[in-house]
């Protein structure tokens, strides 16, 4: 292959020639701490050159580099190592075992978007997890569908199904081992515990309802590794999440290497060691426990799960695996996780900084989540520099990191208008006070972001990256929340949940300010950092409303006496994150 300005280091680096120049042009590829490498990876030659040209011996840098590449010779080179796919054992168990003989164990009724869970105790020999397949067929009325099993150790296989409709459903199971296949069953799917909505769903294009039509906010937080930091810290993760306004919580799968975060995981998803290596055909089902555990506590808060299946910050190998592993997690965690009804699945964090993934890949990836989840999870995929195409049927909202530094929430009506999808900035930088730009802006700040994209119709995610001496982040470990912005942010949950609908939609707006509400009954205006003394509104004639101030920082909400119509003034106290609410007076 040829190289250009715009291949990533990471390609490079497969070809020896190729890494040998790099490494004498970038020196600090042969120091670079292990959370960095994979980054540098992700990195283009020309985005290189953007970011360090300062500290590079030569203004030619990029050419120079580039004239040196090409007089290397041309070596096809994936950007993946392959390894060829394991095909399930044709013969795993001889003619002489029973067909359907294995010991099973479901419980007689499940609630309806409950977890229903089949337990079929059976053979251990060679490598169930790639030797074996089995899978079940439910059936409740007219609906049918089939749902893949999973092996979780010691001779035990599961699977498990959501069930969506009342009465009695039917299963039969098949797999390539005689003894797990051909079992039938029956339950029951009775009413649904109290708090137990359903699955969430886009609703009117924008927005999110619960499978039984309840309205969804989701105001999201961001721990993405809070899940490998041990059970004290974990549990003082779900505490604080307990008494936050947060109902969304974006999580990683796989452990996570980066600032602040460089403490090994409690469990490793393979079989192996990071210093032996990773046998990639076992997975360890106690990772998976541990993690599907966590996923559940956070249903029981009202809390979903955010799930990253893949990242790029990195040292254990998990973004680098090669294609044929991908998908054989891919197919392992999706049958497992699907039945629980607070995750939603998101394919990458950064996904255009993973430098061996391409767009084929994860085209790839969402056929297969999409094809091993009956359920219908939401699901998207997370960029940094560069936005994924949102367009793609497959994707149910746009999962969005501002790739601006200054613009976040300001762009949400454009969103909204190009993608027609419910838009959910995951990321619009943090609070706290670190040396990166995007982890130390004001509770202030974030505030005004959250209402900023609030009343153009979209929602906005929270992240804290206050430094302490643990180094326990809430951004990457959880544990405590110290900032300012999350009461203020339930304070923005509250109004939203007040307003018609329980939702915001954009109405247009003045050129200085957002609005949002509906025609002629309810309007909201943010006026954000600015700070006006006062504001002429032209409303209808003949249409009065209350008049409210409410001040977004201090919390407060003051009802002006009387009721105004038409063209009026409203008098305001000439501060910043003021908020002005027009309700329809009932005659």
């Amino acid at each position: 292959m040829s190289y250009n300005e715009n291949t990533r280091i990471g390609v490079l680096l497969r070809n020896d020639a190729a890494r040998d120049l790099l490494t004498r042009r970038i020196p600090a590829l042969l120091t670079a701490p292990p959370h960095m490498a994979s980054l540098l990876k992700s990195l283009t030659l020309a985005m290189y050159y953007r970011f360090h040209q300062e500290e590079l011996s030569s203004t030619d840098w990029l050419a120079e580099t580039l004239a040196e590449l090409a007089q290397l010779p041309v070596v096809p080179q994936s950007t993946q190592e392959e390894q060829p796919p394991v095909a399930p054992s044709a013969f795993y168990e001889s003619e002489s075992v029973p067909i359907g003989s294995a010991a099973v164990q479901s419980p007689e009724q499940a609630e309806r978007w409950g977890v229903f869970q089949i337990e079929l105790r059976g053979p251990s020999h060679g490598n169930p997890f790639t030797d074996v397949v089995v899978e079940a067929e439910f059936r409740a009325g007219d609906k049918t569908f089939r749902v893949a099993g999973f092996y979780d150790g010691d001779g035990i296989y599961l699977i498990r199904c959501m069930p969506d409709v009342l009465g009695n459903w039917a299963f039969r199971t098949s797999s390539n081992a005689r003894s797990l296949d051909g079992i039938e069953g029956a339950f029951r799917c009775v009413e649904p515990s109290p708090g137990n909505h359903g699955p969430l769903r886009v609703h009117n294009t924008f927005h999110f309802a619960y499978e039984d039509g309840t309205s969804y906010i989701p105001v999201g937080t961001t721990s993405y590794a809070w899940t490998h930091q041990g059970d004290e810290l974990e549990k003082q993760t779900l505490d604080s999440l307990k008494a936050s306004p947060f109902n969304k919580m974006r999580m990683c799968v796989f452990p996570k290497s980066y600032l602040f975060n460089f403490n090994e995981p409690v469990y490793n998803p393979f079989e192996g060691s990071l210093t032996e290596g990773w046998d990639y055909s076992r997975f360890n089902p106690a990772f998976f426990r541990h993690l599907e555990e966590r996923i559940a506590e956070l249903g029981e808060l009202g809390i979903e799960a955010d799930l990253i299946l893949f990242h790029p910050y990195d040292r254990w190998g998990y973004s680098e695996m090669a294609p044929s592993v991908d998908d054989r997690y891919l197919r392992y965690i999706v049958p497992r996780l699907s039945a629980y009804r607070n995750v939603w699945w998101s394919l990458a964090n950064e996904y255009d900084l993973m430098w061996s993934k391409e767009t084929d890949d994860w085209e790839r990836f969402a056929s297969i989540v999409t094809g091993n989840d009956p359920v219908g999870h939401l699901i998207s995929n997370h960029n940094c520099f560069s936005f994924y195409d949102y367009s793609k049927p497959w994707i149910t909202h746009c999962s969005i990191q501002r790739i601006d530094v200054y613009k976040t929430s300001e762009a949400t009506n454009e969103w909204r208008d190009k993608w027609q999808k419910p838009i959910v900035i995951d990321e619009c930088a943090y609070e706290g006070d670190i040396d990166q730009g995007w982890g130390n802006i004001t509770g202030e700040e974030m505030t005004r972001r959250f209402w900023e994209g609030a009343l153009r119709g979209g929602y906005v995610g929270h992240g804290e990256t206050y430094l302490n001496p643990e180094e326990v982040l809430w951004w990457s470990k959880g544990g405590k929340l110290t900032g300012s912005s999350p009461d203020r942010i339930a304070f923005l949950r509250r109004i939203v949940e007040e307003s018609p609908g329980g939702v915001l939609d954009p109405l247009p707006s003045d050129w200085d300010v957002p609005c949002a509400g509906v025609k002629d009954d309810y309007y909201l205006y943010y006026f954000g950092f600015n700070q006006p003394k006062f504001r002429n509104m032209n409303r209808k004639a003949g249409i009065h409303y209350r008049v409210e101030i409410i001040d977004t920082w201090n919390m407060t909400v003051e009802t002006l006496p009387g009721t105004y119509e038409g063209s009026f003034r409203i008098e305001l106290p000439g501060t910043q994150y003021m908020a002005v609410r027009l309700t329809r007076a009932v005659s």
